[in-house]
């Protein structure tokens, strides 16, 4: 059995896409998935299971969901030696340890092409740094996340489908993926 980290894009921000993590939590469930936890309200979860439950739920969880909600939100789905692996290669161990709710890490769907460096340092605002390693993008931007254009146009540029945890989010989701195992 395995420790694995799932994250919903999109899910109850803004008022859209609602999913109580309840339901969340019945729908992995049905999918096999045991000890089943789930941080704040926007898509975060871990669970237990083998490679087998992890692969069910990659390809049926979302089709479960529209059924269930009305809306088929992308997912990812990380194990927890990549989710230690992103941790620990974070660039911005300062940022993280000072302003954890501005530093973001995407976690994309695979390995990027030749991801647009030029444009994206185009939209980056002089405060900004970011660092595209492997299939995870840290982005620190220090007067927020929403204000962002890199951050508004980082998918586009990276040319994978991803989805963004804050700093604060994703250390609380190796807290509870941890205390899973």
């Amino acid at each position: 059995m395995a420790t694995w980290a799932l994250f919903l894009r999109g899910v109850n921000v803004g008022g859209n896409c609602s999913l109580p993590m309840k339901d969340l939590v019945a729908l992995l469930e049905q999918h096999g998935c045991k000890n089943v936890r789930t941080y704040i309200q926007s898509g975060n979860a871990v669970f237990e299971g083998t490679k087998a439950v992890a692969t069910r739920v990659a390809k049926q969880l979302g089709a479960a969901i529209r059924k269930k909600r009305g809306f088929e939100p992308r997912l990812h789905l990380i194990s927890l030696a990549e989710l230690e692996a992103a941790a620990a290669a974070n660039p911005y161990t300062r940022a993280a340890a000072t302003e954890p709710r501005l530093l973001h890490v995407f976690f994309l769907s695979g390995q990027p092409g030749p991801a647009d460096i030029d444009a994206m340092n185009a939209a980056r605002a002089s405060h900004e740094e970011f660092t595209l390693q492997g299939k995870h993008f840290y982005l620190h931007t220090p007067r927020g996340f929403g204000t962002s254009k890199l951050a508004a146009s980082a998918l586009k540029h990276l040319g994978k489908d991803c989805t963004a945890r804050n700093w604060r989010t994703l250390t609380a989701m190796l807290d509870l993926a941890r205390g899973a195992r």
